[in-house]
């Protein structure tokens, strides 16, 4: 059942351009054409009755159009059209630097210009415990991970592991455990809660406080190397992380508490995401593998904290965030302990069982509002959020990289990093309305394997499932954030080893990729290096 819609796409005039390449179908169809109306209707889609099976913001002539042009590619003998421009007219075009991630979308207004200013110093101020003399910034914590939203991703970008120093500041704990009881089992099923929660520690481990005040503990890492023999016989040697918390300020942790690692994830592209449809996001799974292909992508479904609708998860490495602004909001509350309309915890992520923290005075304002980030302050840094632009493609006509994008194709890692979407036709912001994007994911859920799994339930993602991550500008990560470390939490050194680390619906990719020649290898991997 992957790319569903793909059946209906023949070769038609391009997106804005005279002629495309004709589509072989890559990713699977139906069983029969006579069972077609049933096809397109994705699986999830009696759990978002208001998702159309196709797109309803399109023109006949424009949905024949985005067909053509996200169809899959047969030609790697030259770039594709409008590749270069991965984030469509958003991409920056700016030279590449350590602030690669942080340009505003090329295509925003200048107003917009001034809004994306404000919100990026918002992004990057950092908050002061109550009460101080700043007032707008009082409110932090009482127990958080971090004073900024700068502070864990870095220049906009990725987070990293402490690397044998006290700074786990890009990285967090996750503290959860699965459902046990029948009610709390109805209670995920209708996604009212993600997952349940320490008692005492709550949702994640803060390992700073505010004056006064004790902090939760202290990750704890301890790496075991791995060796790997790929098939020409070169010995990869592979890091395996155990988790555990030093130092706890309240007790044991609940016996049932997992513990699920996270680096924070770059920021580019977000508002593109967004817009992506999501019966074009639906299109892509197929939770019972009904094709056999072994990749049986599901979508995240959550509910709307402020309307109690349903909605597609999309962000978060468990997609179990739907928006932007929630993303934003919880990131505050958890990871800094400022409340806003969203998430209107004031004293962020205590617990009853932290009587202390939850005497602590709160940073709200009430001539500024009702919560420490009022909604001004939210418009601000979810516009900034939803406008950090794509960077453009580099070397992406070299013949070692289109080599590696072919490689790419055929060892089956497009099967989950979709490679383009077109978005919405009627985003709210016109930067971001019918643009060519190519953020090489399907935003599903996927068993990653053993290796990876966390054991720890998050909505419908089970301990063994995780987002396919989007790849563009995954090749700027050392330019920007002085690292290569990659996966959820930052076990891999390079990209090699991610791919190693692949598992689950991943695997059959994962054996290509150990079986090629070194050259196919390296030319995969210089391909990966050109998003």
């Amino acid at each position: 059942m992957r790319r569903i819609l793909d059946l209906l796409r023949r070769p038609r005039s391009g997106f804005d351009a005279p002629h495309i390449q004709p589509a072989a179908r890559r990713f699977g169809v139906c069983a029969a054409a006579f069972s077609l109306l049933a096809c397109l209707i994705p699986a999830a889609a009696h759990e978002l009755p208001d998702v159309p099976a196709i797109r309803d913001d399109l023109t006949e002539k424009d949905l024949a159009r985005v067909r053509a042009i996200t169809a899959p590619t047969t030609d790697f003998s030259k770039p594709e059209q409008f590749e270069l421009m991965q984030g469509g007219a958003a991409t920056t075009r700016k030279r590449v630097n350590a602030d690669s991630f942080s340009q505003f979308s090329a295509n925003i207004t200048f107003e917009e210009e001034s809004t994306f200013k404000l919100g990026n110093a918002i992004f990057r101020k950092n908050w002061v415990s109550s009460p101080s003399s700043t007032q707008a910034s009082d409110g932090l914590g009482p127990l958080f991970n971090a004073r900024a939203c700068q502070s864990c991703h870095l220049k906009d970008g990725r987070g990293h592991p402490p690397e044998g120093k006290a700074d786990a500041t890009s990285m967090f704990l996750r503290l959860a455990r699965e459902a046990e009881t029948e009610e709390e089992k109805q209670a995920i099923a209708a996604h009212q809660v993600l997952n349940f929660p320490d008692p005492v520690y709550g949702t994640q481990l803060q390992d700073l406080a505010v004056p006064g005040l004790v902090s939760e503990g202290r990750m704890r890492i301890d790496y075991e190397e791995v060796p790997v023999t790929l098939d020409d016989g070169t010995v990869v040697s592979l890091r395996k992380p155990a988790y555990s918390v030093e130092n706890l300020g309240y007790g044991p942790l609940d016996a049932r508490t997992t513990l699920s690692p996270r680096i924070a994830n770059p920021m580019i592209g977000l508002g593109l995401v967004e817009q992506i449809h999501p019966a074009d996001i639906l299109a892509n799974a197929d939770p019972d593998d009904a094709d056999g292909d072994g990749i049986s992508g599901r979508a995240s479904i959550v509910r709307d904290t402020l309307t109690g609708g349903l909605m597609l998860g999309r962000f978060g490495w468990k997609a179990q965030t739907a928006t932007i602004r929630q993303q934003s909001a919880d990131a505050l509350a958890g990871d800094i302990g400022i409340s806003s309309p969203e998430v209107p915890h004031h004293w962020g992520d205590c617990t009853p069982a932290q009587k202390d923290c939850l005497d602590m005075p709160t940073g709200v304002q009430p001539r500024l509002g009702d919560t420490e980030a009022p909604e001004p302050i939210m418009d601000l840094v979810t516009f900034y959020s939803q406008n950090l632009a794509v960077p453009a493609r580099r070397n992406l006509d070299k013949p070692d990289v289109l080599a590696g994008k072919q490689a790419f194709y055929d060892m089956g890692c497009a099967s989950c990093h979709t490679p383009k979407f077109v978005t919405r036709r009627d985003a709210p912001n016109k930067a971001h309305a019918f643009q060519l994007i190519w953020p090489y994911s399907d935003f599903l859920l996927h068993d990653m394997g053993e290796g990876l799994a966390d054991g720890q339930q998050v909505g419908v993602a089970d301990g063994y499932e995780w987002r396919t991550p989007p790849l563009w500008g995954i090749g700027l990560t050392q330019r920007v954030n002085n690292h290569t470390f990659f996966l959820h939490d930052g076990r891999a050194r390079n990209l090699t080893e991610a791919i190693l680390w692949h598992g689950g619906e991943a695997q059959s990719a994962r054996d290509n990729f150990a079986a090629a020649s070194a050259k196919e290898r390296e030319a995969l991997i210089k391909f990966l290096e050109s998003l």
